[in-house]
């Protein structure tokens, strides 16, 4: 599976630059390519990046999330999501699982990975959980 030259060139950008707090990828088999589905501007929150990824539908997406930590510290972690929902394609998902990892060693500066099969998995909680 190619990797779109957008997909490494938007995430330099959300990663350098902060231009984006999210960034959506999706497989376009016709293509048999990683394009970018969906960017979310710096002001957008979490609930709409939540919000952004399909109910029945396998995505990549990066989430820049910034914290505090407990010394008062402003932090920030690029999250690398695999979302792939129980309601997809089985094709779909093996896919997305068998693409992930090339994917992933694209997109040089994942602190953190999740894979989430429900919105439960990937909620603002676990997040923050997984941050620390």
């Amino acid at each position: 599976m190619a990797v779109n030259d957008d997909c490494k060139l938007k995430f330099l950008e959300l990663k350098a630059k902060r231009t984006h707090r999210f960034i959506i990828f999706k497989i376009e088999e016709k293509l048999k390519q990683i394009i970018v589905e969906k960017l979310g501007d710096p002001l957008k929150s979490y609930e709409d990046f939540s919000a952004s990824l399909p109910a029945d539908e396998c995505r990549y997406a990066v989430y820049d999330f910034d914290f505090v930590t407990e010394e008062n510290c402003q932090k920030s972690k690029i999250f690398f999501i695999a979302w792939s929902p129980d309601t997809s394609r089985v094709r779909s998902k093996m896919l997305y699982a068998s693409s992930k990892e090339r994917f992933k060693r694209e997109l040089d500066g994942i602190q953190v990975e999740l894979q989430a099969t429900d919105p439960t998995e990937m909620g603002l909680d676990v997040i923050r959980g997984r941050a620390n």
